[in-house]
């Protein structure tokens, strides 16, 4: 996607009046002009360095990401990587909703969540329409059923893994997208021939794995991309996938190394909603 240069907020937000106001469901020109609107515009300086990994124009465009989108993102982070992108766009047409996980007596979630809801709150004229849920842990609603039609799960579905709660965040995500409806996923891939990790110790998923699971739960694979593939990355880490950026859980050790290898290889999967029987 081209770059274009830093523009000012009056600016961006100017670009995006004007492609709401035009853009339709089939328009993948224009929404991708907004999108690049929104990634000139300001924003941290480390999450632009982030860009280069997570190819959000591009991923968010294989998921059919529209100004008119009914979006509910699962377990947003602190950082609102993804939200800084979609919201603006879908803010006037579409709608924007952040589901977070559950805190429960971890004052670490609970923090974390704060900072989130900090985020929206220091930039109201991007994020006033954002409406947040809490996304639940025993299969029941986060939002009403059939109210979205587009659902994204960034770096979560090895954290259900871990947790025990695939099946439960599955479910949830399915009675809440409409007939049809694409749940996309990005997550860590694990190497083919890695021995089986079925609650996701080392922050990999094999992607045949999540693909099982998925479709188990209501959903059809319709198109698996490799723009967030990292041949780089050789998924054998002291920290598993944590080692390598943005977490860095070794600190300074062998850092340089690791900066070098970047993010974690990636898939990325786009599954459409089937009837229950």
């Amino acid at each position: 996607m081209r770059a274009l240069p830093k523009a000012a907020p009056a600016a961006v937000l100017a670009t995006l009046s004007l492609l709401s106001g035009c853009a339709t469901t089939s328009g993948r020109h224009s929404t991708a002009t907004a999108l690049d609107a929104i990634l000139a515009g300001p924003r941290p300086a480390a999450q632009r360095r982030w860009d280069r990994d997570r190819h959000p124009v591009q991923t968010l465009l294989f998921f059919g990401l529209r100004p008119t989108s009914r979006v509910l993102q699962v377990w947003p982070r602190s950082s609102g990587y993804f939200t800084r992108i979609i919201a603006p766009l879908v803010r006037r047409r579409g709608r924007f909703e952040a589901a977070l996980i559950n805190p429960g007596p971890s004052a670490f979630l609970v923090t974390r969540n704060a900072r989130y809801r900090q985020l929206l709150a220091s930039k109201p004229h991007l994020y006033d329409r954002v409406r947040v849920v809490t996304f639940p842990l025993d299969g029941g609603d986060a939002v009403p059923p059939g109210s979205v039609n587009l659902v994204v799960a960034f770096g979560v579905l090895h954290q259900w893994l871990a947790r025990g709660e695939t099946a439960n965040a599955l479910h949830s995500i399915h009675r809440a997208l409409a007939p049809g409806g694409v749940l996309g996923v990005v997550d860590n891939r694990a190497a083919p021939n890695a021995p089986p990790d079925p609650h996701g110790h080392t922050g990999y998923v094999q992607q045949s794995y999540a693909i099982k699971l998925i479709e188990a739960s209501g959903f059809r694979l319709v198109a698996a991309s490799e723009v967030n593939a990292n041949p780089r990355d050789h998924k054998v880490y002291p920290a598993g996938a944590w080692t390598l950026p943005p977490t860095y859980r070794l600190g300074k050790t062998d850092r340089a190394r690791y900066a070098a290898i970047g993010e974690p290889d990636r898939f990325t999967l786009k599954f459409v909603k089937i009837p229950r029987h």
